[in-house]
Formats: structure tokens, C-alpha cells, sequence
């Protein structure tokens, strides 16, 4: 099975427990939006355990893109590496003595997107031409993948024949409930992921304490809540 979350943003025991309720195994794919770091206080633990697991895509959001763009800036002037990483570390203020550069490299190798042949994920939004169809993922700025909020607009409905799964802003901004959103092309009836022409992910776990993920192969919602 293929499991699809993203924002979860260092809530480290709620992902162990959402992990559990669905039963992930080896056998199983997890795909992650981006935001894994930042407003909980297990980040780097968090990060360390994703990076750990083989079965996992791990993409950047604009959270670990501004820790690169901090980490980068102090690159400039590299003197002293241990100096350095004693920065690095007081970025994340609860758990930062956990990072080491083996992590801070894989948070540099993290991706913008990932795609098949069905469903494309990105942390906030994928270009769209000017009636609304899809564009190249490899021809957007990183920018625009990690920081759009053009998506979280119900009104914008992307065309094309592939699935938009994104996170970046809290759906209960937009519907009162901390559920994912799932919006249906015309004349589909949903149970397949092509049925949908965009999945918005972000249950805003930092404030709802609500953590959530999306099941591909029957498109069902699971979540676990403090």
C-alpha cells in the first residue's frame, strides 16, 4: 500500500501512531510533502526517522527550504565546520543536539516533486497554463513548488490527467475541519486516485493536533489526533 501525508511538522509521536494504525510494514510506500520540521519539538528526531525508512519519498517544503537557505548562508564563509553545525543545531530550539551532517546532506538531496503515471506530489503548488492545465514540474522554480498558495483555492481545479497531491496550508482554514480535501473532476464518483484532480493534505497538526494520511490504492483518509 502507498500511503501519501504531508506538514506533519516534528509531531513525531502522532506520525509513530498514525504509522501504526495503518499497519505500515516494510511491504508498504509512505510519501511525505514536505514540512517535516519546525513548530514541534521533535523535528530532527522525526527527520532522522524518515530518512531511515527505505520505503520512503521525502520531499522539501518550504520549511526545510528555509533551513537550506540558512544553512547555505553560513556556507559562504566556511571556516568552521563544527562551528557551523553548532549553528545548524540551534535552529531547531528542542531537539537540535540530534542533528549531524549526515542529516543536514540529506535534507540537501531532498527533491521538489515526485511523479507517476498517475499522481503528481509537491509541497504547495505545480504550475498551471492560463486555462488550468498542468505544466512541467522540471520547468518550476523551487519557489513556486515550496511557497504557492495558489492551490488551497477550492476554485482552482488543475487539469490534466494526473492527481495534484500538495499540503503548505491547513484545510480547516478552508472548511472548518482538520480533514483532507479531496475535489473530484466532473463525472467522477471517487475510489480511484484519477478520479481527483487534487488532494490537499495539510490537517495543520501544529494547531489542530490532527495528523492525517491518504491511502492510493482505495483512496481512504486515516488519522490519529492527540
Amino acid at each position: 500500500m502507498t500511503y501519501i501525508l504531508s506538514d506533519i511538522h516534528g509531531e513525531y509521536e502522532l506520525f509513530c501512531r498514525l504509522m501504526e494504525k495503518v499497519g505500515f510494514s516494510d511491504g508498504d510506500a509512505l510519501i511525505c510533502c514536505g514540512d517535516m520540521i519546525d513548530k514541534g519539538k521533535q523535528s530532527v528526531r522525526l527527520a532522522a526517522r524518515l530518512f531511515s525508512m527505505k520505503n520512503a519519498v521525502l520531499l522539501a517544503g518550504n520549511h526545510e527550504y528555509d533551513f537550506l537557505k540558512y544553512y547555505w548562508s553560513l556556507m559562504r564563509d566556511a571556516r568552521d565546520y563544527d562551528l557551523i553545525l553548532s549553528r545548524l543545531r540551534e535552529y531547531f530550539p528542542y531537539d537540535g543536539e540530534l542533528l549531524d551532517w549526515e542529516t543536514v546532506d540529506r535534507f540537501e538531496a531532498l527533491p521538489y516533486f515526485y511523479e507517476t503515471e498517475e499522481f503528481i506530489c509537491v509541497h504547495a503548488g505545480a504550475p498551471l497554463d492560463r486555462e488550468g492545465h498542468l505544466l512541467p514540474l522540471k520547468d518550476a522554480t523551487p519557489e513556486q513548488l515550496v511557497y504557492d498558495r495558489t492551490f488551497k483555492d477550492p476554485a482552482v481545479l488543475p487539469r490534466g490527467g494526473k492527481s495534484v497531491f500538495f499540503g503548505h496550508t491547513p484545510t480547516f482554514f478552508l472548511g472548518g475541519e482538520p480533514r483532507i480535501r479531496c475535489y473530484l473532476r466532473e463525472g467522477k464518483r471517487g475510489g480511484r486516485v484519477s478520479d481527483y484532480c487534487k488532494i490537499h493534505l495539510d490537517t495543520g497538526t501544529y494547531l489542530s493536533g490532527v495528523l492525517g494520511c491518504f491511502r492510493i490504492e482505495d483512496c481512504r483518509s486515516f488519522y490519529v489526533g492527540r
